[in-house]
C-alpha cells in the first residue's frame, strides 16, 4: 500500500468494548488487522477518551456512553460499530460534526427478542413466575385462576418496526389476534390490523408489548394516565427501552391488580457491568419478570450482529461504502479496481464540490467516478481518480473549506 494512502492496515487500531462476541475479533483479524484489542466492559467517561485517544474503529454495546466530550478528545476515531439495535448511546449530532460513521445492527437480533416475548407473555398469562417462586419455597401451588391459554388473545403491539413485525408473525402463528400502532401507517403481516390511537389500542389488548426507539415521544409514553387505560388483568411487556413506562406507576397498578403481570427487559438506569448491584422498584411484586436486558442476548443473535457490524465497519474503512450509516450520508459504492479511491466529509455548503473537482483539474488528475450525498448538514463525496495523488493534491483536498475529514481509500 502507497505511503500516501492513509490508514494501512497494520496501522490501523480497533477497540471492542462491553465483551463483544470473538466473531467479531475474528473478522478483523481474518481481513488482516491485527491491531484488535476487547475489554469485557464499558468504560466511564475518562477512562474513555484515554482508550481511544489512538483508536480508529471503536465497537460498544449499549452501556458505553459516546458523548460529545469523548468525540471531541477522539482525533483519530473514523468509525462507531453499535453491536446493537439502537444508537441513543451515541451523541449522533457530534458525530455528525466530527465526520465520524456511525453504524448499528438493528434487523439480526429481531428473532431472539421476538421470541423473548413470546415466552414471556405465556409465563406471565399462565402465572409461571409467582408458582415457580412458591415451588423453590417448597410451596405447591396448583391452581387455574386467573391462567390462561395464548391462544384466542389478542396481542397489542406498540411499535410495529422490524421487531414488533416478528412479534406480530409468531404471534399469530400461536393463535393470538393482533393488532398495533405506530406513528406511521405500516402494511400489516398476516392478519394483524393498525389501530390508530394508542389509547384503543390498550382498553383491547390482553398483553400489550413495547417495540419503539427511545425518543423524546416515547420517553414515559405509558405513563400513569397510559396505563389507567389498559384492560383489567392485561400483561404488558417490554423490551424496547427503559425510559418508556413509568415504572413506579406500573407498580403502582400491579399492586393493585389493575395490570395482571408485567416483563421487563430494560430499565432507565442499567448497571455497567455483570455482578453489579442491580435496584429497581419492581422487585418482589408478583407475576412480574425482571431480566437484564437480555432481549438478543443470544449466541445466534450475537454471531449475526458481529458479523453485520463488522462487515460494515471492514467495509467502510476498505472501500467508503457507508449503507446503514447515521450519521454520514450513506453511499452504496461501486468497485472501481483500477483508480483510486478519496473519501471526502465536508459541511454541506454550496461550492465544495467545485472546489474539490478544481483541485484534481489544477493537478491534473482525471475523476472517473464521482459520487456524492447529502444530509441537511453533511456532505459526503466519493471520487475515483486514474492515479495516485500527490502530497501537495492531498494537501490541498484536506484545505478545501468546510473539509470536515479527507482520506485516500487506496
Amino acid at each position: 500500500m502507497s505511503a500516501l494512502t492513509s490508514y494501512p492496515k497494520e496501522k490501523i487500531q480497533i477497540l471492542l468494548l462491553e465483551n463483544i462476541a470473538d466473531r467479531a475479533v475474528q473478522g478483523f483479524i481474518d481481513s488482516g488487522y491485527a491491531q484488535v484489542k476487547k475489554l469485557s466492559g464499558a468504560l466511564e467517561e475518562d477512562a474513555l477518551i484515554e482508550a481511544i485517544k489512538d483508536v480508529h474503529l471503536l465497537g460498544i454495546r449499549s452501556k458505553t456512553q459516546i458523548t460529545s466530550r469523548v468525540l471531541q478528545h477522539a482525533n483519530k476515531l473514523l468509525a462507531v460499530g453499535c453491536y446493537c439495535i439502537g444508537t441513543n448511546q451515541v451523541d449522533l449530532q457530534t458525530a455528525k460534526e466530527k465526520g465520524v460513521v456511525v453504524f448499528n445492527s438493528p434487523y439480526p437480533n429481531t428473532r431472539s427478542v421476538a421470541e423473548l416475548v413470546i415466552a414471556e407473555a405465556i409465563m406471565l398469562l399462565r402465572r409461571i413466575p409467582e408458582k415457580n417462586t412458591a415451588a423453590h419455597q417448597g410451596i405447591w401451588l396448583k391452581d387455574a385462576r386467573n391462567c390462561f391459554e395464548l391462544r384466542g388473545k389478542t396481542l397489542g403491539i406498540i411499535g410495529y418496526g422490524n421487531i414488533g413485525m416478528q412479534v406480530s408473525v409468531l404471534a399469530e402463528a400461536l393463535g393470538m389476534r393482533v393488532i398495533y400502532t405506530d406513528v406511521t401507517t405500516k402494511l400489516p403481516m398476516g392478519n394483524a390490523q393498525q389501530i390508530h390511537q394508542l389509547y384503543d389500542l390498550l382498553k383491547i389488548a390482553d398483553v400489550v408489548s413495547l417495540h419503539v426507539p427511545e425518543a423524546p415521544s416515547t420517553i414515559q409514553l405509558l405513563n400513569d394516565a397510559a396505563l389507567s387505560q389498559m384492560k383489567k388483568g392485561s400483561i404488558l411487556i417490554n423490551c424496547a427501552r427503559g425510559n418508556v413506562i413509568d415504572l413506579q406507576a406500573l407498580k403502582t397498578h400491579l399492586l393493585s391488580g389493575h395490570i395482571g403481570g408485567a416483563a421487563i427487559d430494560v430499565f432507565p438506569e442499567e448497571p455497567e457491568k455483570n455482578g453489579a448491584e442491580f435496584v429497581s422498584e419492581l422487585q418482589q411484586i408478583p407475576n412480574t419478570i425482571l431480566t437484564p436486558h437480555i432481549g438478543g442476548s443470544t449466541e445466534e443473535a450475537q454471531v449475526n450482529i458481529s458479523e453485520d457490524v463488522t462487515a460494515k465497519l471492514i467495509g467502510f474503512l476498505e472501500t467508503g461504502v457507508t449503507s446503514g450509516s447515521h450519521t454520514v450520508p450513506a453511499l452504496h459504492l461501486p468497485q472501481h479496481p483500477d483508480a483510486h479511491r478519496i473519501l471526502h466529509i465536508h459541511r454541506n455548503t454550496p461550492g465544495v464540490l467545485s472546489a474539490i473537482n478544481s483541485v484534481f483539474s489544477s493537478s491534473e488528475v482525471n475523476i472517473v467516478g464521482q459520487y456524492l450525498n447529502t444530509n441537511t448538514e453533511i456532505g459526503y463525496a466519493v471520487i475515483d481518480v486514474n492515479r495516485n495523488l500527490t502530497a501537495s493534491t492531498i494537501e490541498a483536498l484536506r484545505n478545501v473549506p468546510h473539509t470536515i475529514k479527507m482520506r485516500v481509500v487506496y
